[in-house]
């Protein structure tokens, strides 16, 4: 019985072991990957920034009133919301905590009597609300690893038809900001329409400076719109990839050291086992020593009165 559980022990602890290396192997690529989508990030900020800074010089302008994508978004009936997330899972709760706020989000929509769209970047959002039957405008997917810009352009060509159309007259965008390497944090926001921003003028209670813009800010805003968008769209789909390596580097990290520990206790088990079995073997030998040391030897005298061979003559 000991020698049977022993073996079943050891089988346990080899594949554990070979569990360990998988996590390893993939807490080593996700660390990896995050260094090439941190510079990714970097890169991208500075020119997101200032196209942000130039479209909030536009907003202000009344030129920008005519435009769609400056509408007011006051008697909203449709929205189309933009989850982003991740194509594979083993990365803690990152998946689940997005599909948790885009649910909320849903929710908070459907009670104010809007009809919800969704646009689905990454398998696991996509799986997830399809099996829902939710109505899904467009899915991306097998992109989240390494996002590019022609992704971001097929996200915003979905979203910019259907708003200009009136299919949907309000978008938001779910996805998880890359702070640092131990923190990450879910961000919602509306992307369109557009909200002029406030600056430290407006803060101030300072006029707003002036611009004049060369061409007309409406032929401006035809041309740089659709590169703002995706620009953003684009930021997004960063930040939620180096989000989603940081969360599975941890994951893994959190597997790999779990099955340290459980090793060591099953290696603690199955010493204590083999240890039990040698010593249930010794104390089987001594006994069976013991018995044989305290058999009573047999008196040679009683024997030869009980029991008297015959005699050749007889």
């Amino acid at each position: 019985m000991a020698g049977g559980q022993e073996r079943v022990l050891r089988r346990r602890i080899r594949s554990v072991e070979s569990t360990k290396k998988i996590t390893r192997a993939m807490e080593l690529i996700a660390g990896s990957r995050i260094v090439r989508a941190q510079h990714a990030i970097t890169a991208a900020r500075p020119y997101v920034a200032k196209m942000s800074e130039v479209v909030g010089h536009l907003a202000a302008s009344p030129d920008s009133a005519g435009h769609p994508l400056f509408r007011s978004a006051s008697d909203t009936r449709s929205v189309a919301i933009v989850t982003i997330a991740a194509d594979r899972g083993l990365a803690g709760g990152y998946n689940a905590n997005v599909i948790r706020a885009t649910e909320r989000l849903a929710a908070e929509h459907r009670s104010a009597s809007r009809q919800v769209r969704m646009v689905t970047v990454g398998r696991k959002t996509t799986n997830y609300f399809r099996h829902r039957r939710a109505d899904i405008l467009f899915s991306l997917t097998g992109r989240s690893d390494r996002p590019t810009y022609g992704d971001a352009r097929e996200v915003v060509g979905a979203l910019v038809a259907a708003f200009e159309s009136g299919d949907v007259d309000r978008i938001d965008l779910v996805y998880t900001r890359f702070l640092s390497m131990g923190s990450q944090a879910v961000t919602v926001r509306q992307l369109v329409p557009i909200m002029a921003p406030a600056t430290e003028e407006h803060a101030a209670g300072q006029l707003p400076t002036a611009y004049e813009f060369e061409p007309e800010p409406s032929e401006i805003l035809e041309r740089l719109l659709p590169s703002w968008l995706e620009a953003e769209v684009l930021a997004a789909l960063l930040e939620a990839a180096a989000s989603e390596h940081a969360s599975r580097q941890r994951a893994m990290k959190a597997a790999t050291d779990n099955a340290d520990e459980l090793i060591k206790t099953l290696r603690r088990v199955m010493n204590r086992a083999r240890q039990d079995a040698i010593t249930t073997e010794i104390m089987e030998i001594v006994g069976g020593a013991e018995a044989l040391r305290v058999v009573p030897s047999v008196d040679a005298g009683s024997y030869n009165e009980t029991y008297q061979p015959m005699s050749e003559s007889a």
